[in-house]
């Protein structure tokens, strides 16, 4: 049987939190009993499901791995993302394609992006 993705896991310091911000930027319900600890977005309408587990120490620095989003006017995605708490961090354009790269609340790097 081949593995197939069920998850994307963000580590962080409150589950309900980074939830609210990610169910936000990407007009998705964050489910019931959500709290401080543990919490997921959409988990019976998409795959993968976007969980949030509170960890006591997480990784410092820059994390290896990032959600690449995409969605209407780049300058529009980058507005609403800053005005939900995100911080923008640079923009790109390479390999025929821009993005700006943002982090979360709580520091987790992401992109946005179009096609040219």
């Amino acid at each position: 049987m081949a593995l197939s993705l069920g998850n994307i896991v963000f580590d962080c310091h409150n589950a309900a939190a980074l939830a609210g911000f990610y169910a936000q930027l990407m007009d998705r319900p964050v489910d019931e009993g959500a709290n401080q600890y543990f919490a997921t977005i959409d988990n019976a309408a998409a795959t993968p499901t976007f969980m949030f587990v509170a960890v006591p120490d997480k990784n410092p620095g820059k994390n290896v791995v990032h959600l690449d989003l995409t969605g209407g006017a780049l300058a529009d995605e980058i507005e609403r993302a800053v005005a939900l708490g995100a911080k923008h961090i640079a923009d790109f354009d390479e390999y025929g394609a821009k993005w700006a790269t943002l982090s979360d609340p709580e520091g987790n790097l992401f992109d946005i992006g179009v096609s040219n």
